[in-house]
């Protein structure tokens, strides 16, 4: 579910419950006030959790979302709440990664996303899953997302 601030009040000051589902989630969007300026804004969920759709074993991430944002910008505590309804989601790490990033695009209409989603080994493979849509613009500098490749024990 997708809301502007002008239908609804957004979840931002006041007592809003962990949604049960990615499906259940609302993600709240505002203004961009520098909408005429280039730039990119980051969000990073070192602990991002999700289950396995097989087993129901935990499976856990290190998400890096970059955006170029247009008229919108995404409102964090809805971001926060609608990344941990995945905690009890079961899915595969391309599955929540992609549609992490799609449901963000189509919410918020960036010029430009990417999101990096690098999980933590299970069966002793680490899967890194990366989706971006949109055009960067040329004047943007982009850093690198930081995470370091999985390395196990030194």
């Amino acid at each position: 579910m997708t809301r502007t601030p002008t239908r609804k009040p957004l979840q931002l000051g006041r007592t809003a419950p962990l949604p049960a589902s990615p499906d259940q989630a609302v993600l709240d969007r505002v203004a961009n006030p520098h909408a005429d300026t280039h730039y990119v804004a980051r969000f990073t969920a070192p602990e991002f959790t999700c289950l396995c759709p097989i087993t129901g074993q935990p499976d856990f991430a290190h998400l890096v979302i970059d955006y170029v944002p247009g008229r919108f910008l995404v409102e964090s505590k809805s971001l926060k709440l609608y990344l941990n309804s995945f905690r009890n989601h079961g899915a595969f790490h391309e599955d929540c990664t992609v549609a992490i990033g799609k449901k963000l695009f189509a919410l918020l209409k960036p010029k430009w996303l990417r999101i990096g989603g690098y999980w933590y080994p299970r069966g002793g493979m680490p899967i890194d899953v990366f989706w971006q849509a949109g055009k960067l613009p040329k004047d943007v500098w982009v850093p690198d997302q930081g995470v370091a490749p999985y390395r196990g024990r030194g």
